[in-house]
């Protein structure tokens, strides 16, 4: 019995497009970059992108769901290894200074530059969710310091968690206008040495450290 192909092989590598993807949504916004400058950056035709990965906007929010994954992933390592509030913003911060300058891909944070300008409202509400959602990552860190006794009980989790966030944005547009890796760096230690302090009666050997000296 003869069967009949039911289609033409891909000629391409999918996470290899998809990364090409990232860059030029990374470095251009998702309004701005058009369906032909993906077919060109991904070198595919736009039948195939749209086989491949749906329309413009199934094909972001792939991308945004891989980044979170590889690039954005230092903030939930830092969560997970970090045995303190202090200790685990710390730690994102002075990694995102370091992951926001590096070569190889564009500058600052695909989360947050891609939303610049964006009027689809879709893709709009699905990245401030995702911002919020680390806001309340990071209040909800907070609070379980101030429960802990590593911080003050009188600590406004929400204010400092909304701070910190401020300051990781900052960062982000900061290094999309040039700004090197030593000198945000110096931002987040300034940062969070607006942290209050821990009360006297926290261990000391358990305090948490700021993100100079990790390689950050």
């Amino acid at each position: 019995m003869v069967t009949t192909p039911r289609g033409r092989p891909r000629s391409f590598d999918r996470l290899t497009a998809l990364e090409q993807a990232t860059m030029a949504f990374w470095e251009h916004g998702y309004e701005t970059t058009s369906v032909s400058d993906l077919t060109r950056a991904m070198g595919i035709s736009a039948p195939s992108l749209y086989a491949a990965f749906g329309d413009k906007k199934t094909l972001f929010e792939e991308v945004v769901e891989a980044y979170a994954g590889s690039y954005g992933s230092y903030g939930g390592r830092a969560f997970a290894e970090e045995p303190t509030a202090r200790g685990a913003i710390g730690r994102l911060l002075g990694e995102a200074a370091e992951l926001f300058t590096e070569p190889g891909h564009p500058r600052g944070c695909l989360m947050i530059s891609a939303a610049t300008n964006c009027s689809t409202p879709e893709v709009e509400e699905s990245l401030r969710a995702r911002r919020n959602a680390n806001l309340a990552s990071f209040e909800a860190r907070i609070r379980r310091g101030v429960e802990a006794g590593e911080l003050p009980a009188d600590t406004d989790a929400r204010a400092l968690a909304r701070f910190s966030g401020a300051v990781l944005q900052g960062m982000s547009q900061q290094a999309r206008d040039g700004a090197t890796a030593g000198e945000l760096t110096a931002v987040a230690e300034t940062a969070m040495r607006a942290w209050p302090r821990p009360p006297a009666r926290f261990p000391a050997e358990t305090a948490p450290e700021t993100p100079a000296g990790r390689g950050a």
